[in-house]
C-alpha cells in the first residue's frame, strides 16, 4: 500500500506542477515573438560613456533642434542626369520633406562632379527609434527603385540601420521556426519515437516563453538593452541548451525504469542523479554570461544577463515541467521501446560506447597525445583569423538597398560623403583645428556647421571653397565636419580618424573631440579588444573554481579548463580556414573573438561537466579508471546528441543574412562538434584513465580509489 500511496502521491504532484506551468505559459505566451519591439540596433547606443565619440554625440546635441540620422537618396544616370531627372529630383524633394519622421527644411541636392549622379540628405527624426525603418521604407516608396535608367537608392545610417532591423524583425518568425524543425528532426532521430519528442519540445517552448517574457518585461523598462545579435542569441540559446538538459535527465529516467517499477520512482532516482549535473552545468553557463557585465560596452552587458535569463529559465522548466511531463506519461512515451523493469545494466544498450571505452582504456596516453596534437595543429589556422569592423557591403550575405547605394555614393562622391567626421572644438582654436584636420591624409574637405540651414552638415560635395558662413557657436565650442576619402566603414576612413584625432589633439588648449560613424566603429571595436582581455581569463578563473567545487578537487578543473581552451583555439582556427576559404568572408567582427570564448567555453564545459561528474559518481564505487570507463559508456550516447543538438541550433543561424551571426553560428557549431566528438569522447577519458586517482588531487578521492584501479579496468 505505501508503494502504491507513494506512487500516487508522486503522480499528483506532477499534475499539480503541470497545471502550475499552463497558467505561467498562459501569461508568458504572448510575449513571444513580440522582441522586436524592445531591440535596439544603433551602435552609438552601446558605446562607453567614456569614448571619444560618445562625448562628440553628447556635444553634437549642442547644436541641433532635434537630433537626427541622416538617410542618403543618391540618383545615378550613367549618361549624365537629365533636366527631366532634376525636376523628378526637386519634385522627390517636396514630397519627402512631407512624410512623417523627416526633420525639414532638406538641405539643397548635391551634383555628382562628374554629372552621372545627385545626392539627396535627408535627416530622420532620432526619436522615432526602430520605427527610422518605417520612414526610409516610406522614403523608397517615393523616389522607387528605377526610373527608365535612372536607379535610386537610399543609403546612409538610416537605410543600413532600417535594413538591420528589417533582418532582425525575422528572427522571431523565421529564427524560431528553423530552430523548431532542426530540434524536432534531431528528436526523432535521437528517441525513434513518435511520442517522446513532444515533451522536451513542450518543455523548451515553455523555457522560450518564460524568458522571453521576462526579457520583453526588462527591456521595457530600459533595466536592460536588447539588441537583434542577443535576440537571436536567446532562442537558440534556450532551445539548445533545453533540448541538452532534456537528453540527459530522460537517460538517466529510462535507466531507472529499468530498476524501479513506478514511473514516479524512477524519475525521483533519475532527478537525484541528474539534477545536480544539469544545475553545474546551468550554473556554470550562468556565471560565465553574467562575466560579460564587466563589458564596456552596454550591448555586450546586456547580453550576458539575456541569455543567463534565459539559461535560469530552462534550467527551471527541466527541472519540474519536463519531469511531471515524463511522470504523468509513465512508460508510455517512450513507445515503441518501453524499458522493462528488468534490472539490466545500462552497458548493454550503448554497444558502441562499450567499444570506444575498450579501445580509451588499452591506448588511452597515446589517445589523449595524438587528440592534443591534432587540436594544437588546427588551432594555428589562428594566423588566418582576420578581427577587423565589417564594413556596410559585407555584413550582409544577400543584396541590399543601402549598400548598393553606398557604392553608388563610392563612384561619384567622395566616399565619405553624408557621412563626415565630427570635430568639436574652442571657437578660439577653429581655424587652428580645421587646418590641422584639412592636412590630414584622408581628409577631402573641412567645414564648420553654420546658423544658415543646408550650410554645414552634410551639404558639401567634397569640393574645397571656404564656408561663407560664419560657424555657429555654442557655450564657445564650434562643430566641424569632414568630409572623408574612403567609405565611413572602410579600413582607410578607420585610419584617417585614428590619424586625425592624433592631429587635432595635438593642438594646444583645443579640447578637441573626433566623433561620426566612423569614430562610433573605432571606439567599438577597442572597446571589444578591452573587454576580450579583461573578460576571458575572468570566465576561465569562475569556471575553475566552480568545477573545483563540483568535483572536489584541484587538478581535475585545471585539466578540464586546459582541454576547453585548446578546444576554442582549434574551433577558431578552423572556423578562420573556413570564413576565408569556403565563405570568402572578409573577417570577423571585433566582438566575435569574445562571443564565441564565451558561448563556446560556457557551453563546451557542460559536457565536461556531463561526464566528469557522472565519473566522479561512479569512482566512488568502482575506482578511478574503472569508473572513467562507466562513467564515458552510460553517458556517450547522449551527450554526443545532446552536442548534435546544441551544433544544430545555432547552425540555424545561418538562415539570417546577416555574416556576423552566421560566423557565431558555425563557430559554436564547429566548437560544439569538436567538443563533444573528440575532446569529451577522447582527450577527456583517456588524459583522466591514464592519470588515474591522481586526478581528484588533493581530494580523499585520489588516495581511497587509488587501491582500486588497475590497467585492465572495464
Amino acid at each position: 500500500m505505501s508503494g502504491k500511496g507513494a506512487a500516487g502521491r508522486g503522480t499528483l504532484v506532477a499534475l499539480l506542477i503541470a497545471l502550475a506551468w499552463l497558467v505561467v505559459g498562459g501569461l508568458a505566451g504572448p510575449y513571444t515573438g513580440r522582441l522586436s519591439e524592445v531591440t535596439t540596433n544603433d551602435n552609438a547606443a552601446f558605446l562607453p560613456t567614456e569614448a571619444e565619440a560618445t562625448r562628440a554625440q553628447d556635444l553634437s546635441e549642442l547644436f541641433v533642434d532635434q537630433l537626427t540620422t541622416p538617410a542618403l537618396i543618391v540618383y545615378e544616370r550613367t549618361s549624365g542626369i537629365t533636366d527631366a531627372d532634376q525636376q523628378q529630383i526637386a519634385a522627390d524633394a517636396a514630397e519627402i520633406a512631407e512624410v512623417p519622421g523627416v526633420v525639414g527644411p532638406l538641405p539643397p541636392p548635391i551634383p555628382s562632379s562628374d554629372g552621372q549622379a545627385v545626392q539627396l540628405i535627408v535627416p530622420v527624426d532620432d526619436e522615432r527609434g526602430e520605427e527610422i525603418a518605417d520612414v526610409v521604407a516610406e522614403l523608397r516608396t517615393v523616389v522607387g527603385a528605377d526610373r527608365d535608367g535612372l536607379t535610386v537608392n537610399v543609403t546612409g545610417p538610416a537605410g543600413l540601420l532600417a535594413d538591420l532591423i528589417d533582418v532582425f524583425s525575422a528572427i522571431d518568425g523565421t529564427l524560431l521556426l528553423v530552430t523548431l524543425c532542426v530540434v524536432l528532426l534531431i528528436l526523432l532521430v535521437v528517441y525513434r519515437s513518435p511520442v517522446l519528442w513532444i515533451f522536451p519540445l513542450l518543455a523548451a517552448g515553455m523555457s522560450f516563453s518564460l524568458a522571453t517574457a521576462i526579457v520583453y518585461r526588462l527591456a521595457e523598462t530600459d533595466i536592460l538593452t536588447l539588441d537583434g545579435q542577443a535576440q537571436g542569441i536567446l532562442t537558440v540559446l534556450v532551445f539548445g541548451a533545453g533540448t541538452d538538459y532534456a537528453l540527459l535527465l530522460i537517460a538517466r529516467y529510462r535507466e531507472e525504469l529499468h530498476r524501479h517499477d513506478k514511473p514516479a520512482a524512477a524519475m525521483a532516482a533519475a532527478w537525484r542523479g541528474a539534477a545536480p549535473a544539469i544545475a553545474a552545468s546551468a550554473g556554470t553557463t550562468i556565471a560565465s554570461l553574467l562575466c560579460l557585465l564587466l563589458s564596456s560596452l552596454s550591448s555586450n552587458q546586456a547580453l550576458g544577463p539575456v541569455a543567463a535569463i534565459g539559461i535560469g529559465a530552462t534550467l527551471l522548466v527541466m527541472l519540474t515541467l519536463l519531469p511531471a511531463l515524463l511522470v504523468l506519461g509513465g512508460r508510455r512515451v517512450f513507445w515503441p521501446r518501453q524499458p522493462r523493469l528488468d534490472h539490466a545494466e545500462p552497458q548493454t544498450e550503448h554497444g558502441i560506447w562499450g567499444r570506444v571505452a575498450g579501445f580509451v582504456a588499452r591506448r588511452s596516453r597515446t589517445v589523449w597525445l595524438v587528440t592534443a596534437f591534432a587540436l594544437a595543429a588546427l588551432a594555428l589556422g589562428l594566423t588566418q583569423l582576420n578581427v577587423t569592423t565589417l564594413g556596410e557591403s559585407d555584413l550582409f550575405t544577400e543584396p541590399t538597398d543601402s549598400v548598393a547605394g553606398q557604392d553608388t555614393i563610392a563612384r561619384h562622391y567622395p566616399a565619405g560623403t553624408g557621412s563626415p567626421a565630427i570635430i568639436f572644438t574652442r571657437q578660439e582654436t577653429a581655424e587652428q583645428v580645421a587646418a590641422v584636420a584639412q592636412e590630414t591624409p584622408g581628409v577631402v574637405a573641412v567645414r564648420p556647421v553654420t546658423d544658415r540651414p543646408g550650410v554645414g552638415p552634410g551639404s558639401d560635395s567634397g569640393g574645397d571653397s571656404p564656408p561663407t558662413e560664419p560657424p555657429k557657436v555654442v557655450n564657445g565650442i564650434v562643430q566641424l565636419e569632414a568630409t572623408l576619402a574612403d567609405t565611413p566603414d572602410s579600413d582607410g576612413a578607420e585610419e584617417t580618424i585614428r590619424e586625425l584625432r592624433t592631429a587635432v589633439h595635438a593642438v594646444p588648449a583645443a579640447d578637441a573631440v573626433v566623433g561620426g560613424v566612423t569614430a562610433i566603429n573605432i571606439d567599438t571595436a577597442d572597446a571589444s579588444t578591452r573587454d576580450r582581455n579583461v573578460i576571458i581569463p575572468v570566465v576561465l578563473s569562475v569556471i575553475a573554481v566552480i568545477l573545483a567545487l563540483l568535483l572536489r578537487a584541484l587538478l581535475a578543473p585545471l585539466l578540464l579548463v586546459a582541454t576547453v581552451l585548446l578546444s576554442y583555439g582549434a574551433t577558431l582556427g578552423l572556423c578562420a580556414l573556413i570564413f576565408k576559404y569556403l565563405f570568402d568572408f572578409p573577417g570577423v567582427d571585433a566582438s566575435f573573438p569574445l562571443f564565441a570564448f564565451v558561448f563556446l567555453v560556457a557551453l563546451g564545459i557542460d559536457y565536461n561537466i556531463f561526464l566528469m561528474s557522472r565519473i566522479r559518481q561512479e569512482a566512488v564505487r568502482r575506482g578511478t579508471r574503472s569508473g572513467v570507463l562507466h562513467g564515458l559508456v552510460v553517458t556517450g550516447g547522449v551527450i554526443t546528441s545532446a552536442g548534435v543538438v546544441l551544433a544544430a541550433t545555432f547552425s540555424a543561424l545561418a538562415v539570417l543574412p546577416l555574416v556576423v551571426l552566421i560566423e557565431l553560428g558555425v563557430a559554436v557549431a564547429v566548437g560544439v562538434l569538436i567538443d563533444t566528438i573528440i575532446v569529451r569522447s577522447l582527450l577527456v577519458p583517456a588524459l583522466a584513465y591514464d592519470i588515474g586517482s591522481k586526478i581528484w588531487w588533493p581530494s580523499r578521492l585520489a588516495r581511497t580509489s587509488g587501491g582500486r584501479e588497475s590497467r585492465d579496468a572495464g
